[in-house]
């Protein structure tokens, strides 16, 4: 039997019952697969030949009944691998997975068609999420396609402006609320149990479900080979614990014989989880005041980063910071390296890993990951701040030659 399990204490609750916390602890629930029923289901080949997207694992995956799955095609986004990146940065096999390459320019959009198609097969009337931009352009337009009112909290001020306009878009209700993204999350935790809206932030077990499936795909692009590394930016840290979730139940099938090393980078002014671990700590200490250029992981106190830190150290992997600048010089790098157009949270990610490579703790010959969690439209603003001016000119060829011989 499929269950929701509680990390802490192990308290087990029916998959079906609407709960984000255990009660008799209060930690994080986690939905635990029957392995023994998994491997029935996927003996015959038959799931290998679908099309590459979320839900060619739906055996993976606890929504039992099919009418009720919302999909906007998410999934199957491109694995590619990046040559001129990697030799610039001095590794050979390099491999960037291009999330925002999903219907709404996130990651988030595996989470919330399992999430929101969840919400439909558990009957409920009206969503709700706190958001620094992608989870509530996502959500937004996931309740759109399954009919049900959708309400997003957004740090006033603070979101950009691409993820803004998508979720009001999609006819979200979208309010601002003065503090940062731990207080917004905090209210709608508190809407859900007062109101009866059902929560979608990655607190919410059936989100991480559908994360984890990036995983799969990352193993099935590659042949199911296993990269050494996965390299991912970290903020509220459910998708770190999505990855590696995804990676321990190939394992435990039998389809992976090996595990990659988890790395979890977060910006330096939004870095609770990075600090505890170079601490060896057991806990975290949250940030007050978060700030940095990369919106989407300006989070001081992540939801998940217990299951971050188990991830990074189960997997014998690190974590570290990297600060605003290194940050827009790597979105920058890929973008003119390889033509692939990031937000600067994505690019905390590869600007960790070039960390790491240039203080000698990654192996020339490694085959890496690179997760770009969302697309670079999302925060045009970053964007054109970080490049060159447009050169203005008269209508001449003239103009235009002295620009050319520039």
């Amino acid at each position: 039997m499929i269950s929701i399990k509680c990390i802490g204490c192990g308290a087990e609750y029916p998959v079906n019952e609407i709960i984000y916390n255990c009660e008799m602890c209060g930690d994080l629930l986690e939905v635990q697969v029957d392995e023994k029923a998994l491997k029935k289901k996927i003996e015959t080949e038959e799931w290998r030949l679908r099309p590459i997207s979320v839900w060619k694992y739906k055996e993976f995956l606890p929504v039992f009944d099919e009418t009720k799955i919302v999909t906007l095609r998410e999934g199957g986004t491109p694995l590619y691998r990046c040559d001129r990146l990697g030799k610039e940065l001095g590794i050979k096999n390099l491999y960037v997975k291009n999330e925002g390459a999903n219907p709404t320019g996130s990651f988030k959009d595996r989470g919330m068609t399992v999430g929101v198609s969840k919400a439909l097969e558990l009957g409920v009337k009206a969503v709700v999420c706190a958001s620094t931009g992608n989870t509530s352009a996502s959500l937004a337009a996931y309740a759109a396609k399954a009919g049900l009112p959708c309400i997003v909290l957004i740090p006033a001020g603070k979101i950009a402006l691409g993820k803004l306009a998508q979720a009001m878009m999609y006819g979200a209700v979208a309010v601002g609320v003065r503090g940062n993204f731990d207080v917004a999350l905090q209210m709608a935790v508190n809407a859900s149990k007062r109101v009866g809206l059902y929560l979608l932030n990655s607190i919410n077990p059936f989100r991480i479900e559908g994360q984890k499936t990036a995983a799969f795909e990352v193993c099935d692009q590659l042949e199911w080979q296993v990269p050494d590394r996965v390299v991912l930016p970290v903020g509220n840290a459910g998708n770190i614990t999505a990855y590696w979730k995804g990676f321990k139940e190939l394992k435990a099938l039998g389809l992976i014989e090996k595990m990659p090393k988890m790395v979890g980078v977060q910006a330096a002014g939004a870095s609770p989880i990075a600090k505890a671990f170079a601490a060896n700590n057991a806990t975290i200490e949250p940030v007050k005041d978060p700030e940095t250029v990369a919106t989407a992981i300006r989070i001081g106190n992540p939801v998940n980063w217990k299951r971050a830190l188990n991830a990074l150290k189960e997997s014998n992997g690190t974590a570290l910071t990297v600060t605003d600048d290194e940050i827009i010089k790597l979105q920058k790098l890929l973008a003119r390296k390889e033509g692939i157009f990031i937000e600067p949270a994505s690019a905390a990610g590869i600007a960790g890993l070039k960390k790491l490579i240039e203080n000698g703790e990654v192996d020339v010959d490694e085959t890496i990951v690179c997760v770009a969690t969302g697309h670079g439209l999302k925060d045009p603003e970053a964007a054109v701040r970080a490049c060159e001016g447009i050169i203005e000119i008269e209508p001449s060829l003239e103009a235009l030659e002295k620009v050319v011989k520039s």
